[in-house]
């Protein structure tokens, strides 16, 4: 438990129940931002996390450990401001590489576009970050913030609503006969894919497996990456090469060249093995992926493999309980779409939460949270579509397809006025 106050130190047996303002069930990046964005309003919350956070201060070596090492995370043009809104940027900036300039095209097709900041009159396209950063900086917000209390190490075991109020019962590693419980006035659910909350409160999902494996890491490159991200599409499914900050200095400096780049590559399920395990042989399939676009791939670090399933929860509101993140939505990884559309569903939901308590109504109440599942489909279902008509447009191996799409590429790289379009929406700036 990595903060307590003293209505939390009651909270030890199933009679005790503590009231709170709101619960969060799961302390990932998008629990945790959530609560901040709250905080950040003046609302308190109580965030709940299956895992164990690590022992971290604000004095501990900020230096990056592993130069090859690490996931990353792709941020749009809105999630930086909204980042910027709680007074966490300057925090995050210095381990995130901002997109300058992004660069479409087909493996053995004639089809390509381009992007770039300066035609478009925007400070930069996003940025991309190290996870470990992310959720360092998450983490110490999050403690140091008094109207967040964290219980960590807690596994939902029950949720029950009433007239005012969710009651959500939880026990500790360690402690799995004591049943805890805590009251609010709305739960709001961040716990994932396979959501506890979400099974516990009955809601349905519709998935679908791509049959495809995302094998995700680090690469270093003889070629300096000019903060360029590479979109390249293959029969396997859509590839990126995203920049990143060199071990020392900031990733927004105008000067800096940059050799590592995160690497996302879509392999047929059951094939990943191979590019886990051989060096190699992986780099050796990138550069038959990517030619010499990011130049010779050099060094690959450790990878991971993560099965791709399109996961909607069938309604995302329940009365006082809400469904958020992953749990409601996993989507796809082409274009990166995916947190940020999780971070526009938290900016919203607070957004609402505080117009409620500047009304002196009450949070939880079933109208409001219908009104945020409203608001936040339009904008949702629009990238829901996009995610999959880029990657089952991309992977028709119809030849009449294939020339449609490049020829649509072409069109969106010489056409006005479809670039700006496509580019706000990208960066998140109009849903």
């Amino acid at each position: 438990m990595q903060k307590t106050d003293s209505s939390l130190s009651q909270a030890t047996t199933k009679e005790a129940v503590t009231e709170q303002q709101v619960l969060i069930a799961g302390g990932g990046h998008v629990g945790m931002s959530f609560a901040l964005l709250l905080a950040h309003h003046g609302i308190a919350s109580t965030l709940l996390e299956k895992n164990r956070y690590p022992n971290i201060s604000p004095t501990d070596d900020k230096t990056r450990s592993h130069y090859l090492d690490s996931r990353n995370t792709a941020l749009s043009r809105r999630t930086v401001q909204i980042y910027q809104e709680i007074g966490l940027w300057d925090e995050l900036q210095s381990h995130a590489c901002r997109i300058d300039t992004v660069q479409i095209s087909e493996q053995g097709s004639f089809g390509r576009a381009q992007l770039n900041k300066a035609e478009e009159k925007v400070e930069s396209f996003g940025q991309v970050i190290e996870n470990a950063w992310l959720g360092r900086k998450l983490l110490l917000a999050a403690q140091q913030e008094p109207l967040i209390t964290l219980i960590d190490g807690a596994n939902v075991i029950a949720v029950e609503q009433h007239v005012n109020s969710v009651t959500l019962s939880f026990n500790q590693d360690g402690e799995e006969q004591t049943e805890q419980q805590l009251q609010a006035s709305v739960l709001v659910a961040c716990d994932g894919r396979d959501s506890t909350v979400r099974q516990l409160l009955d809601i349905g999902t519709t998935t679908y497996d791509y049959g495809q494996s995302a094998i995700v890491g680090v690469v270093e490159t003889d070629k300096p990456h000019l903060h360029t991200a590479i979109e390249r599409f293959s029969p396997a499914g859509p590839l990126a090469v995203l920049p990143l900050t060199d071990p020392e200095g900031d990733g927004n400096n105008e000067h800096q060249e940059g050799y590592r780049r995160s690497v996302v590559w879509i392999c047929p399920k059951g094939e990943e093995t191979q590019y886990l395990e051989d060096d190699a042989h992986f780099l050796t399939t990138l550069q038959q992926g990517f030619g010499q676009r990011a130049g010779t791939f050099k060094a690959a670090g450790r990878r991971g493999a993560y099965p791709l399933t399109r996961v909607l929860a069938d309604r995302q509101v329940l009365g006082r309980c809400v469904i958020m993140g992953n749990a409601a939505h996993t989507l796809h990884p082409v274009a990166g779409q995916g947190f940020n559309l999780c971070m526009r569903d938290a900016h919203v939901l607070a957004q609402m939460m505080n117009a409620q308590v500047l009304r002196g109504d009450d949070i939880g109440n079933a109208q409001l949270l219908q009104r945020y599942e409203k608001a936040r489909k339009a904008d949702q279902k629009r990238v829901i579509r996009f995610c999959d008509a880029v990657v089952h447009g991309f992977t028709h191996t119809n030849p009449a397809v294939k020339l449609a799409r490049n020829v649509a590429l072409v069109a969106f790289d010489k056409l006005p006025n479809i670039k700006p379009l496509v580019a706000t929406y990208a960066m998140g700036l109009k849903s």
